[in-house]
């Protein structure tokens, strides 16, 4: 018993983490396209508009969403990284919920892009010869 005691010591003693070459990337937002970015900053202009319109102050408005004043001064700043959840939460406090279902209400491209491909007939598909069993091939 003794032995092993010493053993264990020994093995303990000498062991040292293995070295490994992961790379843990932080959490990042991947790139914006800048038409997006641009939206998305003239969204979060509107939603502070929309706060100063009721009188509510970012910490007042942040305590009623249930989110910290940072995070939703990076979403009146436009930071592509807030959550859309977040997003309809604030939409929801100053009373514009609505406002989200009339957001790709419209789909004019996709609708035009399913009319044409109901007026294109099928291509006709030519049926090869099958043999039938029992019949020589």
């Amino acid at each position: 018993m003794v032995e092993f005691f010493h053993l264990t010591m020994q093995i303990n003693l000498h062991y040292t983490q293995p070295k490994t070459n992961l790379i843990y990337m932080s959490k990042r937002t991947p790139p914006t396209h800048p038409q997006a970015r641009r939206q998305v900053v003239a969204l979060g202009q509107r939603l502070r508009a929309a706060r100063l319109r009721r009188k509510m102050t970012q910490a007042m408005l942040a305590e009623r969403v249930g989110i910290s004043v940072p995070t939703l001064g990076k979403l009146e700043a436009g930071d592509p990284s807030t959550s859309l959840a977040t997003m309809l939460r604030v939409l929801s406090v100053l009373g514009m919920a609505a406002d989200i279902d009339l957001l790709a209400a419209e789909d004019t491209l996709g609708r035009s892009l399913q009319d044409n491909e109901l007026k294109r007939p099928s291509p006709k598909r030519s049926r090869a010869a099958v043999p039938c069993s029992g019949e020589p091939t």
